[in-house]
């Protein structure tokens, strides 16, 4: 008989059982949430050198792990390992530059531009008070980086609940944060059901802020459970996307190809900002195509943990089952599949080897062209002219990334690049890359890519309250 309050997590390689933990009761989490609020009234009254000094702690005692880490992602989301210690170190880049902006994005902000002698006025910046932060699996470490250091230096108490894929992560940032001194409690790692996270945990009135990264259909969960509660908390959704580039007939074709095959393909496809969909000129189209199959061929499909393994499973066999039905499904429409899982003899029907599928004669009626895949599977159409790019890369429920290859010294494609920026339905814009996030600046998605800022000096303020303080000095 299956126990209901044990949570275990499935290899996606072996699809055997690798782990379980055991889920919080009602009790168990209620005397979480009591412990993270006492915790919380202290933490803000530490200084923010203080807290700086553990946040920067943390990341020695972080990176001593790296090799574990690696293997943790490796071992239960399916990542070769190769690529595992990117995320590593990518981790540490954005929580370095999230430390470094601190104490400027904390600091009050004097009005004296408009302050008067007998007037004076400034804002002041504090804690929410406790923070759940819902993590991915796909990314567990730069996923949760994003909302729990800025969290914590801000004066936050973070509750965080991970993806039941990736229980270990999360576990191993609670540990080095521990070793860092961070006091007990400020952060704490509760595996939960999800209905004890919808029901219990995101309404709880003493929860004041929810930073959510998943699906469509889990951020409007999560939204609908945070409006059931009383009061009126925050919630930020980083949801999924349907990212499109388009390739115009100047670009470098070479660099374009290998970039977008990257870009698609990473991770098995497994990226919310992943190139989904592409769109190429038509004097280039033909070129463009066939190199791109050439590319995408030379991935070693396998077992994650052996070091020539450059494609990985998907997570489960369900999300293979759905990525290679939004493929048939396509090819049923009226679509050519021009690189299918024949060329990968590791790829079988059944199993979560999901081997690089390229598509043409696509359109936007089928599913591959308008619904997340999150798999190694992307559509390629021929336009005449920005104008058409522009239109279909719009039509799309989705808006997190598009990017544009162009000449990046055309003064001409400059213009057109320029022009594109003002009219994509996107929360980043790229030109001549793809499928990454810089620290600097904000990530966030319009439609149902979802809202909230993280990353960047933005994604401080919505971490914390602003708060006017107005000082009248001369009486007289």
């Amino acid at each position: 008989m299956v126990n209901v309050n044990i949570q275990t997590t499935i290899s996606p390689y072996t699809q055997q059982p690798l782990l379980t933990r055991p889920l919080l009761s009602d009790q168990e989490l209620e005397t979480v949430i009591a412990e993270v609020v006492k915790a919380q009234k202290a933490w803000k009254k530490v200084t923010l050198d203080e807290r700086i000094a553990i946040a920067e702690k943390w990341l020695v005692e972080f990176e001593k792990l790296t090799d574990l880490l690696a293997e943790d992602i490796t071992l239960e989301m399916g990542r070769p390992i190769s690529s595992s210690k990117g995320e590593i170190a990518g981790t540490l880049y954005r929580a370095r530059h999230l430390i470094k902006i601190a104490r400027d994005c904390l600091k009050p902000i004097p009005q004296t531009d408009t302050d008067t002698e007998a007037n004076k006025r400034m804002i002041i910046k504090q804690p929410l008070g406790v923070v759940v932060a819902i993590t991915p699996w796909n990314y567990p470490h730069l996923c949760t980086v994003n909302s729990v250091i800025p969290a914590l230096l801000s004066g936050n108490a973070v509750i965080l609940k991970p993806a039941p894929q990736t229980p270990v992560p999360s576990e191993r940032v609670l540990s080095a944060f521990t070793a860092a001194g961070l006091p007990a409690n400020v952060l704490q790692v509760a595996h939960l059901s999800q209905q004890t996270t919808l029901e219990n945990l995101v309404p709880d009135p003493r929860v004041d802020f929810v930073a959510f990264t998943g699906s469509v259909a889990g951020g409007r969960a999560v939204q609908e459970a945070a409006a059931k509660g009383s009061g009126f908390k925050g919630v930020a959704l980083e949801l999924g996307g349907k990212d499109p580039a388009y390739v115009r007939e100047d670009a470098d074709l070479a660099y374009s190809v290998e970039n977008l095959v990257d870009g698609a393909m990473f991770n098995s496809g497994q990226s919310c900002c992943a190139v989904e969909r592409i769109y190429v000129q038509s004097p280039i189209y033909d070129e463009f195509v066939k190199r791109f199959v050439e590319t995408a061929k030379q991935y070693k499909l396998g077992d994650p943990s052996k070091p020539e393994t450059t494609l990985g499973p998907v997570v489960s066999l369900a999300a293979a089952e759905r990525i290679r039905k939004q493929v048939k499904d396509a090819v049923a429409a009226g679509a050519e599949l021009i690189l299918g899982e024949s060329e990968f003899p590791e790829a079988k029907e059944g199993t979560t080897l999901v081997g690089p599928q390229v598509l043409v004669n696509v359109d936007h009626t089928m599913d591959i062209m308008k619904e997340e895949t999150f798999g190694p599977a992307i559509g390629i159409m021929k336009v005449e002219n920005d104008e058409e790019a522009l239109a279909l890369m719009n039509d799309s429920p989705y808006g997190l990334t598009a990017s544009v290859w162009t000449s990046p010294t055309d003064p001409a494609s400059l213009t057109a690049f320029n022009n594109l920026v003002e009219e994509l339905e996107a929360g980043t814009v790229y030109l001549n890359r793809a499928d990454a996030l810089d620290p600097a600046l904000p990530w966030t998605g319009v439609k149902n890519s979802g809202r909230g800022i993280s990353l960047s000096t933005l994604g401080y303020d919505q971490l914390t309250r602003a708060k006017a303080v107005m000082m009248r000095v001369q009486l007289v």
